[in-house]
């Protein structure tokens, strides 16, 4: 037996899957789509039940891939139960998708959700008459606070062994004639589902036409014959009216509002007021990704050295220069740990006759697990970082940034909606290049993608939490934070670049759903954060791996397949990298006879960018002095840019590839991609070194202030230019709309 989940974003869908499957979810993809695909099992009924959340959606119309594979799920996958999770707090818009899923013949049952923020409101639901209404069972329910789940799984256990006939709120409309005529005709030709249907027939829905192509003679000719003379009936917009016409005459009486005081705000308008401020708004963004990044990768959490209170501290873990922040303290537990571990292995390979100074203890030990360890040492700052980036999405707080970065964005050529796959992209760029199939433009979906790698994905922390805490020991957290805010300057002077130049044209309209402020369910919370470090665990432990394995071997063995003494400069590896290493020296990272081995890093990070870390462990001999004598401050900016801006690794190659549908274009992202990390990266040293030859952070922050000058110089400059060739002309230089008609 197995039920589907089915709802709109933001209505605790997710939420529900967690308390239901627990431990038993697993993660995959749709057959043939690259949409999320999340299955488990429900053990507390009679017989294991298999539990499917469908993607959120707002209909069954083939608008998005998220309404195809749910659409195609309750149609062709034949669950036994449809679970449609419905949000208290709007209960009307909600209620949409809820009259198409009723036209399906499988049995239904609605859970109400969020019960207990209407309730505090003061605010009832019959949930009664909805019932009587609607012709299925109704449970209130609070999947945040896990009240009411059994009730709702035992009345679809027993829903689920009653046969339903779909139902649909056409019949009797002022359309119904037309609907009953295509449903007979639908019946008549034995298709499942015939009221589900008969409706898309007649609302003109694109996949329905197309799978019902042998009668489609017939189905013209009964919409034909209703069609009065010169007046063609918009079948899809008059169904909608129907629906929300049907939905609100059966919420008149059914929901029940507390009176609200004059001018008395409410909770959620209350954060807005502030959040979303026209001007404190972005600020407060900054602010807050500050103070995780300061909690993650600080080793003077309370600025107490800089306050001259402390000097060094003694400690168990070494001397250290103030209080380190939560995520040092347990990335020098997890290294600590990790050294003892290899200490074990070490002494284990001599009791077994791998001596050291031998291929075999240098393959496991200064190969495999130098390059392993080295990675997951930062696995505690990664899965912290994440904790803070989840907790903003969870409350409610990511969709006001997305709402805040559309009037910044529009300017560029991009609008809000673009923005949350490039969130997205501080997690991973796979899924986030995948999300931007939700944008209608094709010129904005090809922008965003060539901007993703700019917004620094999860895989690319070890880097940074790498190079900081060997070359900026005192501030890595700021110059983390320099990173990441880098990223994103870089990307709006970019995507201004774009627009003046390969994709001219403006951004497309943004309208998305604020949801309701909400502290984020504990066992829910833990499963998404479990996701991510197991995730990174087995990348760790299967492709950095096996590429340091490969690694070891070229800076192991000569051309002549001799094995010499690791880090030394005649093996296969540094002959390439002396080869190659000429092009980046004047970035700073390539210069000197260790400069090989940064760029051999980079590109063993173009498979995965954890490969970095690993990489530079082995070459370097994973020790933080060998890392602060084999970069100045301002060359070790400019190597973390470099892995910032160019290709993030061959997953999200192959991904550009897929969403871009053409060689012709993700050739030109690749090459976009390399040549700004290449231009961006020889300004920001250039110009650094102008100040002196042992920059800090303060220089390095006001080289890359320069660098964004002069971009912003160029980009002024091309608009200037556009703006002259706009004269005598009003649409020359416009963006909003298409009609050559000027401004009125």
């Amino acid at each position: 037996m197995k039920f589907a989940l089915a709802g709109n974003p933001n209505s605790g869908k997710t939420t529900l899957f967690n308390n239901l499957t627990g431990s038993t979810a697993h993660v995959g993809n749709w057959p043939g789509v690259t949409v999320e695909k999340k299955e488990g099992k429900y053990k507390k009924l009679p017989e294991a039940v298999g539990i499917i959340d469908l993607p959120g959606i707002y209909s069954l119309s083939p608008y998005t891939p998220e309404e195809v594979v749910s659409r195609n799920f309750l149609i062709e996958g034949k669950p036994d139960l449809i679970i449609n999770i419905v949000d208290a707090t709007n209960l009307e818009r909600n209620l949409y998708l809820t009259t198409q899923i009723l036209e399906i013949g499988i049995p239904v049952v609605i859970a109400i959700n969020m019960m207990d923020v209407i309730n505090k409101e003061g605010t009832t639901i019959d949930t009664g008459a909805l019932e009587k209404s609607l012709g299925v069972p109704i449970v209130p329910i609070s999947a945040l606070r896990n009240e009411n789940i059994k009730t709702l799984m035992d009345v679809a256990y027993l829903r689920a062994k009653l046969p339903r006939d779909g139902t649909s709120v056409l019949d009797g409309s002022p359309i119904g004639k037309q609907y009953n005529k295509l449903l007979d005709l639908v019946k008549r030709h034995q298709v499942e589902h015939p009221v589900f249907h008969a409706t898309k027939l007649l609302e003109g829905d694109e996949l329905e036409i197309k799978h019902s192509a042998a009668f489609s003679g017939e189905v013209a000719d009964i919409k034909q014959s209703y069609t009065v003379e010169g007046q063609e009936t918009d079948y899809e917009a008059e169904i909608a009216d129907i629906r929300y016409q049907y939905i609100t005459q059966n919420l008149k009486d059914a929901i029940v509002k507390a009176q609200k005081e004059k001018g008395k705000l409410s909770r959620t308008e209350k954060i807005d007021k502030v959040l979303t401020h026209r001007i404190w708004g972005i600020p407060l963004f900054l602010l807050f990704m500050f103070a995780a990044f300061h909690l993650t990768f600080s080793s003077d959490f309370l600025f107490l050295n800089q306050l001259g209170a402390v000097g060094t501290i003694p400690s168990f873990l070494g001397e250290l220069n103030g209080i380190p922040s939560p995520g040092v303290f347990l990335q020098m537990l997890v290294e600590l740990f990790l050294e003892w571990i290899g200490g074990l292995l070490s002494g284990l390979m001599g009791v077994l006759g791998a001596a050291e100074g031998g291929w075999v203890h240098g393959l496991i030990i200064d190969g495999v697990y130098s390059g392993v360890s080295s990675v997951l040492t930062f696995l505690p700052q990664i899965v912290l970082l994440f904790v803070f980036l989840a907790f903003m999405e969870d409350t409610g707080y990511m969709a006001r940034v997305a709402f805040i970065m559309d009037r910044a964005l529009r300017r560029f050529g991009l609008s809000g909606r673009a923005f949350i796959p490039m969130l997205m992209g501080f997690g991973c760029s796979v899924p986030a290049m995948m999300g931007t199939r939700t944008l209608e433009s094709e010129k904005e979906k090809k922008l965003t993608i060539m901007l993703m790698p700019f917004f620094s994905c999860g895989a690319k922390m070890p880097i940074w939490a790498a190079i900081t805490a060997a070359v900026f020991p005192a501030s890595a957290d700021i110059m983390v934070f320099a990173v990441y805010l880098s990223g994103i300057l870089i990307a709006i002077l970019a995507a201004l670049i774009l627009k003046n130049t390969l994709l001219k044209g403006g951004a497309s309209h943004f309208i998305m759903e604020m949801p309701s402020y909400r502290l984020p369910q504990i066992k829910s919370f833990m499963i998404h954060l479990w996701d991510k470090a197991k995730g990174f665990i087995i990348r760790a432990t299967t492709i950095i791996a096996a590429s340091t394995i490969v690694i070891w071997f070229l800076s192991s063995f000569t051309f002549r397949f001799e094995y010499v003494e690791l880090g030394s400069d005649n093996t296969m590896l540094a002959s390439i990298g002396k080869a190659l290493h000429y092009i980046f020296i004047p970035l700073g990272f390539a210069d000197g006879s260790e400069g090989w081995k940064a760029v051999v890093s980079i590109f063993t990070g173009l498979i995965a960018k954890e490969g970095v870390v690993s990489t530079m462990a082995v070459l370097y001999g994973g020790t933080e002095e060998a890392l602060i004598l084999g970069f100045t401050p301002l060359a070790a900016f400019s190597f973390m840019l470099f892995n910032l801006l160019c290709i993030p690794c061959m997953a999200a190659v192959a991904t550009a590839r897929s969403e871009l549908k053409s060689r012709k274009w993700l050739w030109i992202t690749i090459g976009f991609w390399m040549l700004t990390a290449y231009v961006v990266c020889l300004l920001v040293y250039q110009i650094g070194s102008l100040f002196s030859g042992s920059a800090g952070a303060l220089e390095i922050i006001v080289a890359a202030a320069a660098v964004a000058f002069v971009a912003f110089i160029i980009v002024r400059s091309l608009r200037k230019k556009k703006k002259a060739a706009a004269a005598g002309n009003p649409c020359a230089g416009c963006d909003g709309c298409d009609t050559g008609r000027g401004c009125k």
